[in-house]
């Protein structure tokens, strides 16, 4: 009797004290989101030769700010089902969303950046083609660095990066262990992505910011610089190679926010 009373009493302790860690945590995490100005959710969507990892500089920092940070990981098997697999994470978010693009990811997002929840766009050293353009056309509209290094589509119609090239022309300034692990998490492509045109291009109707990573290897600078001062995108120049979120993610993350404190 003695035994089952003292089980008792201590189920009892257990129990409340779950109860008081669980309204912890919930004072927390409220208190980190009153903290945030504006809007409180943020979507990433990757871009080619990559995945979502990459991002965990740009998360954790704006994590630790309270914001509501969710990182898609896409397919890369198409501009459809790209477009298909962020609006999948945009449906899930409980309010107004700043949408976040890299290179591939910017097509991906001036799609599915049309979403009811999205507010804002944020293009990082990414392709930003207008309604009924491709990729390809804007990645081969001014000469390739030397240290380019985009293969070929094999049999089955994948592109993927040179392992030969892909320190020096993909992330120049992270470490060779960083870049090493980005090429063996790289995702491939398929082909036809970069050859199909955008039906809708939010940008024409939403705030856009741009970062134009000025030692990019793998999309000319300049590139994205056209294609951000023909839409009137608010423009960011910052030193750095194509993965400017992995190796300046402070960086990037202030543009991240300024997109979600003044919409």
């Amino acid at each position: 009797m003695k035994t089952k009373t003292t089980l008792t009493a201590g189920l009892k302790r257990l129990g409340a004290a779950m109860l008081i860690w669980t309204i912890g945590l919930s004072f927390i995490s409220t208190s980190l989101l009153a903290q945030v100005k504006g809007v409180k959710n943020i979507v990433i969507v990757h871009g080619a030769f990559a995945d979502g990892s990459g991002w965990k500089g740009v998360f954790n920092i704006l994590s630790k700010k309270g914001y509501n940070v969710t990182v898609v990981q896409n397919p890369l098997s198409g501009l459809k089902n790209d477009v298909d697999a962020t609006l999948r994470i945009l449906d899930r978010q409980d309010g107004p969303t700043i949408l976040v693009g890299h290179s591939w990811g910017g097509t991906v997002i001036t799609e599915a950046g049309m979403h009811k929840n999205v507010v804002a766009l944020v293009y990082v050293a990414a392709f930003q083609p207008d309604k009924g353009e491709n990729t390809a056309q804007w990645a081969g509209s001014l000469p390739n660095a030397p240290e380019f290094g985009i293969l070929p589509s094999d049999e089955k119609g994948i592109i993927y990066y040179s392992k030969e090239k892909f320190h020096a022309g993909f992330c120049a300034d992270l470490s060779k262990e960083d870049a090493d692990f980005l090429f063996a998490s790289q995702g491939p492509i398929l082909g036809e992505s970069f050859v199909t045109p955008v039906s809708e291009a939010a940008w024409n109707s939403k705030p856009t910011y741009g970062i134009v990573a000025t030692m990019d290897k793998s999309i000319n600078p300049q590139i994205e610089r056209n294609m951000y001062k023909r839409s009137k995108t608010k423009i960011t120049e910052v030193k750095g190679s194509h993965v400017i979120f992995a190796s300046q993610p402070e960086a990037v993350s202030k543009v991240i926010v300024e997109a979600a404190e003044k919409n």
